[in-house]
């Protein structure tokens, strides 16, 4: 039976869900055990029903499924386990939610590492392209490139980019907080584009054009950073505005 009761209790609920995972599961590699756990859940969930339609056999047979791949998931998920139980047990951490009203400290190393590696291409002239696929399919990307699987370090990004590697000329691709994939090949635009832009920035805006994908670009003939968004250019002067852009690129 409805009541406004319930209604605020499943309100508060799913509020109390959202702000922790906002703030210790996203971005973090905790977000795969989590996804795993849902799954869990919903194979537990579909052993009731099944159950409760009298379907007994496909019932024992989701719970069964559901315990193995529990225990399952101890193993393969160890190290995301222990982090995840040191990170609720960080008592700072709790203090200072607490003192800034409710709002976690997010973990900005991905964040300073991006910057500081684009502010120092950008001042020696090297080309990148850095993709953040958001609402990306992977069939917009003609060639994802190298795997990498990799933390996001200011050292690996200007290793990737540096003009004799045979890495350089192809996006770099931010997946979970990480580094995907490097030396992929983008669709390029079929627009008329300034002189000024080269083939990196023709690959970005193409696939702005083709998904909601945002791409970084540093023109390796001017050191201009830009950001490609919706089909779109927008050029970044101050390193203070592209970060306040890209945090919120990651917080996405």
């Amino acid at each position: 039976m409805f009541s406004w009761l319930n209604l605020v209790q499943i309100i508060i609920i799913v509020s109390l869900i959202w702000f922790f995972y906002r703030t210790f599961i996203k971005n973090t590699q905790s977000e795969k055990l989590v996804r795993g756990l849902f799954s869990l859940a919903v194979l537990w969930a579909l052993g009731f029903v099944m159950s409760w339609a009298h379907l007994w056999l496909l019932g024992r047979f989701f719970h069964w499924t559901a315990l193995f791949l529990s225990l399952s998931l101890i193993v393969v998920f160890q190290p995301e386990l222990r982090k995840f139980m040191a990170l609720m047990g960080n008592v700072n951490q709790w203090r200072n939610i607490l003192k800034n009203g409710g709002v976690g400290l997010r973990d900005t190393s991905s964040l300073d590492a991006i910057c500081s590696a684009v502010e120092y291409m950008s001042a020696r002239h090297t080309g990148a392209l850095i993709v953040f696929p958001i609402k990306l399919t992977d069939s917009v990307i003609v060639k994802p490139g190298v795997r990498v699987d990799a933390a996001i370090t200011t050292e690996l990004i200007l290793t990737i980019f540096f003009n004799k590697t045979p890495l350089h000329d192809g996006a770099m691709i931010i997946e979970h907080n990480r580094i995907a994939y490097a030396g992929a090949i983008l669709p390029l635009s079929q627009n008329n584009l300034n002189w000024k832009y080269g083939t990196r920035h023709r690959a970005a805006l193409g696939l702005s054009e083709q998904s909601g994908a945002v791409a970084l670009v540093v023109s390796e003939e001017t050191g201009d950073i830009s950001i490609a968004e919706r089909g779109k250019f927008t050029k970044y002067d101050d390193i203070k505005k592209l970060r306040a852009k890209l945090e919120k690129v990651l917080d996405k």
